[in-house]
């Protein structure tokens, strides 16, 4: 989901194309030669849903549908009103005389019905009113093929973010048309990794922002293509803003009684059953349909649900031809023009130019027009940051990569050789709910997407941060798979959260990056010269609310004093550490306000006061606290 400005930004450029016609040659081909028909479609219980359908003019063959199924809304409304595909690489498709379509899920904008968010999947589908949204792509798909003028009787289905929640759950509607689908940085587990929790940890600015400022999730009391009215917080520095706003029961009063998700979190706090039913991978059970599985390695909101998707297919669903792409992309930069760089950090060449031309394209005219092979997209395609380089792999993680033991150790030292010694010691610092520690050193109001490549040094120049660094690494290490956070801690109250960020130290004498300037990317765009020397690029970075730390379901208070291990699963990264560079861990107990301050005593945080926030000591073991990195040997 979008949730800061720019991304808004794209979200209406590639969702909302809420756009007069462009006067471009593609933008006049495209008006020239397709029709747009609005339709509603009803479901097996009745409900109607709203479909836009854009048609090419020709009828010398047979053309394949390619369908969105989106919470976003399939505007502009009106016959004469054409979503922008001329914008991006989706004008290709049109140029292949691909049929376009866009739909309204049920209960939002001009669809009829109920909306739930992240809908479970429904395994007893026994009457008409049992329904889900493999149902009703099910029924959409059914409608298409028999009512569309000249389609091929082939679909595929595609989406990013929320949308591709909805094309994950296409693939499980099993419709014989249905021959491809590309869940793109997908909706998966709104408790474990994506959006809105973290391990747990509540992702409070992003889930605020989504439902408060920009209104998702208003009541939907009949169709309508006018937005949910938006709120503009008093302070413009989310820092300052959440700081004051203090505990979380103040943002749900001022979110109101009729967001009902946000409303519903709050009284579930633990990954209950409620969470279970919404994780996308529990349906992921004889997957039919050929899967290209797309998502960014810095992606801000959804870069769990990639990962996960794809290894629950691989797993629950073997006999499925599945395939996964990792760019290094924010939240639906594949998608844009560019894919050149992220904030500082330049990859070399425009990866999402050759993403569209070289695997999704490929991908889909191969399963809907039998064109070209499909030999020549492997199993994972990945992107490799460090070296910049693509990788063609029979299998993710690769065959080669082997979990490798890196020790945090006294004076700050980071070793890969095991301690000589069995003797504890640690380091200490006070985690003060008062001063979090901020999650990037920019002031601004909306969520940043560049944080997940941004300079560290604002970070380890504060004494609540942990530093450990290698000696100048004397040749090239390669990491490709998941990151094992395996600390060992002792607190002085009875519960903590544990950041755990995985850096790149750049060489002193790296110089300045390049400055290219793209005018529909203002905020991520360097506005001058960066100093690369020294600099301490963010690869990985994740958060455990210590409580969860053996069970998402049943929460364990620590007993202050007692040395614990906190250990969890960080996401899969690719990344080449190059000769010369250092590898740098840092380690934290706040991300503010990113995610919500930890009261640091075992409470209900969703009902936490504002007088329940402790200062806290933390200790860090030496020796006996690691990473475990997956390094290509």
């Amino acid at each position: 989901m979008y949730v800061c400005m720019k991304k808004i930004y794209l979200l209406v450029f590639v969702f909302f194309p809420f756009l007069s016609i462009a006067q471009s040659a593609d933008s006049t081909w495209f008006v020239n030669n397709y029709i747009k028909k609005e339709v509603t479609i009803s479901m097996r219980d009745g409900v109607k849903l709203f479909v836009s359908v854009y048609l090419p003019k020709d009828q010398s063959e047979k053309h394949p549908i390619l369908m969105e199924r989106s919470p976003y809304s399939c505007a502009p409304y009106g016959k004469d009103k054409y979503r922008a595909f001329w914008a991006n690489h989706l004008i290709k498709y049109c140029r292949k005389g691909y049929i376009m379509v866009i739909a309204d899920v049920r209960g939002r904008w001009m669809s009829e019905g109920v909306f739930a968010d992240v809908r479970p999947f429904n395994f007893n589908k026994k009457t008409n009113k049992d329904i889900d949204e493999a149902s009703d792509t099910y029924d959409t798909i059914d409608w298409l093929v028999k009512n569309i003028e000249n389609n091929s009787g082939k679909v595929g289905v595609f989406g990013i973010s929320y949308p591709g929640f909805y094309s994950t759950m296409a693939s499980l509607s099993g419709h014989p048309a249905l021959k491809a689908v590309s869940p793109e940085a997908p909706v998966t587990d709104w408790f474990v990794g994506d959006d809105f929790h973290h391990n747990g940890a509540f992702f409070q600015m992003d889930a605020f922002s989504f439902y408060k400022e920009f209104g998702f999730g208003q009541p939907h009391p009949h169709p309508t293509s006018v937005a949910a009215p938006t709120y503009d917080p008093p302070v413009h520095d989310n820092y300052q803003f959440y700081l004051s706003e203090g505990a979380l029961p103040n943002l749900t009063k001022l979110m109101g009684d009729s967001l009902k998700f946000w409303n519903e979190m709050m009284v579930h706090p633990n990954r209950d059953a409620w969470w279970t039913a919404r994780n996308a991978r529990v349906g992921i059970k004889d997957v039919k349909p050929a899967m290209l599985v797309v998502g960014g390695l810095f992606d801000a909101e959804d870069c769990f649900g990639a990962w996960n998707v794809y290894k629950a297919i691989d797993k629950q669903s073997p006999a499925t031809n599945n395939r996964l792409v990792m760019g290094p992309w924010f939240h639906g930069q594949w998608r844009n023009n560019y894919g050149n760089y992220l904030g500082n950090v330049h990859w070399g060449s425009n990866t999402s130019e050759w993403y569209a031309s070289h695997i999704e394209i490929p991908f889909f005219e191969y399963y809907l027009r039998g064109v070209g092979s499909i030999d020549s997209i492997s199993k994972a395609t990945i992107f490799y940051t460090g070296e910049n380089k693509w990788h063609q792999l029979k299998q993710w993680p690769p065959a080669d990569m082997q979990p490798t033991d890196i020790y945090l150790l006294q004076k700050g030292k980071l070793s890969f050789d095991a301690p000589k010694t069995d003797k504890t010691s640690f380091d200490t610092y006070i985690s003060d709910p008062a001063k979090p520690v901020p999650y990037t050193e920019d002031v601004h109001f909306n969520r940043s997407r560049n944080y997940m490549t941004d300079d560290q040094r604002f970070a380890a120049r504060r004494t609540d941060v942990l530093v450990f660094q290698t000696d100048t690494l004397t040749k090239d290490v390669a990491l490709a798979g998941p990151v094992v956070a395996d600390l060992l801690v002792s607190l002085s109250n009875t519960d903590a959260d544990f950041v755990v960020k995985l850096i790149d130290v750049f060489p002193d004498n790296a110089g300045y990056n390049d400055v290219n300037i793209y005018e529909d990317d203002a905020e991520n765009d360097p506005v001058s010269k960066y100093p690369m020397g020294g600099y301490q690029m963010l690869v990985r970075a994740e958060i455990m609310r210590g409580r969860y730390r053996n069970s998402y379901s049943n929460p364990e208070a620590f007993v202050p004093g007692k040395p614990t291990q906190v250990k969890y699963t960080m996401p899969d990264v690719a990344h080449t550490f190059k000769k010369g560079h250092r590898i740098m861990i840092q380690v934290q107990s706040s991300w503010f306000p990113l995610v919500d301050r930890n009261p640091q005593q075992f409470i209900d945080i969703y009902h936490a006061k504002d007088d329940d926030f402790l200062k806290e000591t933390i200790n860090v073991y030496h020796n006996q606290s690691k990473l475990i990195l997956p390094v290509v040997k």
